[in-house]
């Protein structure tokens, strides 16, 4: 059987400016895909229209192309998408494994116990035997049955992943109370349908693919491969924000810094390049034809420089 062409996507959510990031995981995604003369997609993920902005939208496609990263669809919007979605919460439906919830954040967080930092609560089941016909309490949630099943991968950048379903997840909301379609539902419908290989993101979502890969299985698809690269963070290791100093694309633009001085860091940041220099995402995805992948595992920092920078223009630094 053909291994079909690799090909990817980058995903951003517009509701701010491209920050590095965004394009981090962006150029990884992209770098992915052209070493080995496939194709990527730029989806824009704007389930939540109360959050996203048409701006941002367009401030994220203008600074990806300043950088040299093009794409061969899109931008795609998940807003045009909502038949897609419908169709498969009908599948699962017709197989019984959906139902609706009409528990309150407040009830579910009452039922566990209090997750670790960065944890979700894992829904105990509330509402999975009630009748679905039953007088709602509030608009209901779709929730979907998980098995009592461990699912395991392997990850091109974290290595093992093994998560139990019924543990560690719980029935996962696929559409919200709201009429929102959950991101989990969303992202799941998009790779497939979008033919999507090779899944290049940072590593805060790891957590989150185990149950991917079975609802892309439970769908009748095979899930993509994945990759979960490390974080950006601001100095001292915290995480990178929108107020972090250097953070975002635009303000490097605007003190002066290119575009391939920015590659460049990037790209030496995730291990595709052994030295600091001003480059373009198509003289490293030549340099790369026919060798594999080496990701860094550590997270990257902004540099020192850049911050200075920003606060230089700002006139943080004079007294």
């Amino acid at each position: 059987m053909t291994e079909p062409r690799v090909r990817t996507r980058f995903a951003p959510s517009p509701t701010g400016e491209l920050h590095l990031g965004g394009a981090w995981t962006a150029l990884a995604s992209w770098m992915v895909a052209r070493r080995v003369g496939g194709t990527t997609v730029l989806r824009i993920e704007d389930l939540d229209p109360a959050r996203s902005d048409p701006q941002s939208e367009a401030s994220i496609v203008r600074d990806l192309r300043w950088l040299g990263l093009d794409w061969d669809d899109g931008p795609v919007r998940q807003s045009t998408r909502a038949a897609l979605y419908e169709d498969a919460i009908a599948l699962l439906s017709n197989r019984r494994l959906v139902y609706p919830c009409d528990c309150s954040r407040a009830e579910i967080s009452r039922a566990v116990a209090a997750p670790h930092a960065g944890e979700e609560a894992v829904y105990q089941g509330a509402c999975r035997h009630k009748d679905p016909s039953r007088a709602m309490k509030r608009p209901p949630a779709l929730r979907v049955m998980v098995p009592s099943e461990v699912v395991e991968y392997e990850d091109e950048v974290v290595g093992s992943v093994s998560q139990s379903l019924g543990r560690d997840v719980g029935d996962f909301v696929l559409k919200r109370g709201d009429g929102a379609f959950a991101y989990q539902l969303a992202v799941v419908v998009d790779d497939l349908a979008m033919g999507i290989t090779d899944v290049v993101r940072a590593a805060d979502l790891v957590a989150s693919t185990p149950r991917q890969i079975w609802l892309a299985r439970t769908l009748g698809g095979q899930a993509p491969r994945y990759a979960h690269v490390p974080l950006v963070v601001a100095g001292a290791g915290m995480r990178l924000e929108k107020r972090t100093l250097g953070a975002t694309i635009r303000e490097l633009r605007g003190t002066g810094v290119r575009a391939e001085e920015i590659v460049g860091e990037l790209a030496h940041g995730l291990g595709f390049t052994t030295r600091h220099e001003p480059t373009t995402p198509t003289a490293i995805a030549a340099s790369l034809r026919g060798r594999n992948l080496a990701y860094r595992r550590e997270s990257w920092a902004v540099p020192e420089r850049w911050q200075a920078l920003i606060r230089r223009a700002r006139g943080d630094d004079l007294g």
